[in-house]
């Protein structure tokens, strides 16, 4: 497998944790989104993926893009470890909290967007994150147990994580969030999350590896 990916995108450490906690070897191939005006922008990789968007995984003879989907494809074929419950409960929770940030929190903080808001980038993403931290907070009290839904990791874990880093690079407070708190700090000490740390990655400036 080939995985574009860029070191600081959310939704690239999304899959390279999936691709970790499910053992899965695979060659990195570095898209920086800022450098050269953003290389997802570049001819090449637009025939890659038309969204001209990271991340974008070859494999099995095919390209995948939108991490979920990368994610359930990988779940499909390599089921072990699960990252999607049996139970159609606890698996509608799941893809429930999954879409909370995936649809609801992560594309309104992106690049594209915040491109547009100028001056106000910084705000608006605080607002952003903050609005649906809130709705995320309450829904964990009720799913979580070590994670975010039981004690298993689950898709909606690696989700979480990324999420809440960029939150902190967004210098959100995390204080009103104990429960999403709690759980990225669990998570964060499983071998998976941190090799898949954006301070771990073969694009990372030096300033910023671990």
């Amino acid at each position: 497998p080939i995985l574009y990916s860029y070191f600081r995108s959310s939704c690239s450490w999304r899959v390279r944790i999936a691709l970790a906690l499910k053992g899965i070897s695979y060659d990195l191939v570095p898209v920086n989104l800022i450098k050269d005006g953003g290389q997802q922008f570049s001819a090449e990789f637009k025939a890659l993926n038309p969204m001209q968007q990271v991340p974008a995984l070859k494999i099995d003879g095919i390209t995948l893009s939108q991490s979920l989907a990368i994610i359930n494809y990988l779940e499909e074929t390599h089921p072990n470890p699960r990252l999607l419950p049996q139970d159609p409960k606890k698996r509608a929770k799941v893809r429930m909290i999954a879409d909370h940030i995936a649809s609801g929190i992560q594309p309104l903080q992106n690049l594209n967007v915040l491109k547009q808001m100028g001056e106000k980038k910084m705000e608006w993403a605080q607002n952003c994150i903050m609005s649906g931290f809130q709705a995320l907070e309450q829904i964990l009290q009720s799913t979580a147990g070590r994670y975010c839904v039981g004690d298993e990791v689950s898709m909606a874990d690696l989700c979480l994580v990324p999420q809440v880093a960029n939150a902190e690079r967004f210098k959100v407070d995390m204080g009103p969030y104990p429960t999403i708190t709690r759980i990225n700090k669990a998570l964060l000490e499983l071998e998976a999350f941190k090799t898949s740390h954006p301070s771990r990655q073969p694009d990372t400036p030096a300033e910023l590896r671990a």
